[in-house]
């Protein structure tokens, strides 16, 4: 079960950078294409879903995204847009 406390680390390694950034692309094109995304419109930037969600946790983390709350939502399902 994905926990971003065990995964966040990882994304300041060298290779979680590069996984951060591909990621922070993908989710801005999306952002300004549509002004919101799910994260099941991300899966597949990066290898492992542990880090893709640990990467948009981070951005959330960071301001740059926020979470539109809903109860009761599977991970890849939660929808972000950006912060203004």
């Amino acid at each position: 079960m994905y926990s971003y406390k065990e995964q966040r680390n990882k994304i300041f390694t060298d290779e979680g950078q590069k996984d951060f950034l591909k990621l922070r692309d993908k989710v801005n094109k999306l952002l300004d294409i549509s002004g919101a995304f799910m994260v099941d419109n991300v899966l597949g930037v990066n290898v492992n879903t542990d880090i893709t969600l640990a990467c948009v946790d981070r951005m959330a983390e960071l301001g740059e995204i926020i979470e539109i709350k809903r109860n009761g939502v599977f991970a890849q399902h939660r929808v972000f847009i950006r912060n203004r």
